[in-house]
């Protein structure tokens, strides 16, 4: 166990990343609890989702964005080394191909701050989560 000194919270893992306080309540509030140098990412994958699913509701579910209909379609969140889109096992399997470049796993694809950001991509997996019902 390891106990954050920030917040005092018992944690599993040794710098396990976690929310000191109180959890975002809007996509906003989280984006501007991040580190500065991510919030750039996450407002392109936010744009790159409203223009995808502009049907959809932003929320907050699993302490992450989350853009939603009638059902979670897809989340995202800022991690130390990447930006982590979660489109759910199905999605990765369908996009596979388009993603050897990326790690994934469990319906995580993983984006690293080193390289630009494959926004059409996200979009097209957004398209495909809504359309087809795969959702995380």
């Amino acid at each position: 166990m390891w106990t954050c000194p920030k917040c005092g919270r018992a944690l599993q893992r040794q710098n396990q990343s976690h929310y000191c306080g109180e959890k975002p309540k809007t996509v906003d509030e989280y984006i501007m609890a991040q580190p500065e140098e991510c919030q750039q990412y996450l407002r392109q994958i936010r744009d790159a989702l409203r223009a995808a699913l502009p049907e959809a509701e932003e929320r907050i579910s699993w302490s992450m964005p989350t853009f939603w209909k009638k059902y979670n379609i897809i989340h995202f969140a800022a991690h130390k080394k990447h930006m982590g889109v979660y489109a759910g096992t199905e999605a990765v399997v369908e996009f596979g191909e388009r993603l050897k470049d990326y790690k994934t796993s469990k319906g995580t694809i993983q984006f690293p701050y080193d390289k630009p950001l494959p926004l059409e991509l996200i979009r097209e997996i957004a398209r495909w989560c809504y359309e087809t019902g795969n959702h995380p």
